[in-house]
């Protein structure tokens, strides 16, 4: 599992690597262009109940973690969908499980209700 790191907040948020990996790319286009957005997940179970918002922008500190020395091949459809996603009202919602990318693509696409 990845861990991304939002503003002075030592806690962070565990997201599995190649979702990450995309999440990374996107949120760099994002920010490199000054553009906010929101992003989304529901907690996973065995965490407490509920879900995280983030406001991103690119004053605020952020890092990205990879449990793996070695970069995740991306995946061009699931780019287009993120950043679909991030461009929307709605902002970047995840959505993911202990399975391989292949399921975390439908997942990432299915918004969370605002």
């Amino acid at each position: 599992m990845g861990l991304l790191y939002y503003g002075a907040d030592k806690t962070p948020a565990e997201i599995p690597d190649r979702l990450l990996a995309h999440v990374k790319v996107v949120t760099a286009t994002k920010l490199r262009r000054s553009e906010s957005f929101t992003l989304s997940w529901r907690h996973p179970d065995g965490d407490e109940r509920g879900r995280t918002t983030l406001w991103m922008q690119p004053s605020i500190p952020l890092r990205f973690v990879f449990e793996s020395p070695e970069p995740e091949t991306l995946d061009p459809e699931l780019l287009r969908d993120l950043a679909a996603m991030a461009n929307s009202s709605a902002g970047l919602s995840l959505a993911w499980a202990d399975e391989p990318l292949a399921t975390i693509a439908p997942a990432a696409r299915q918004p969370l209700a605002a």
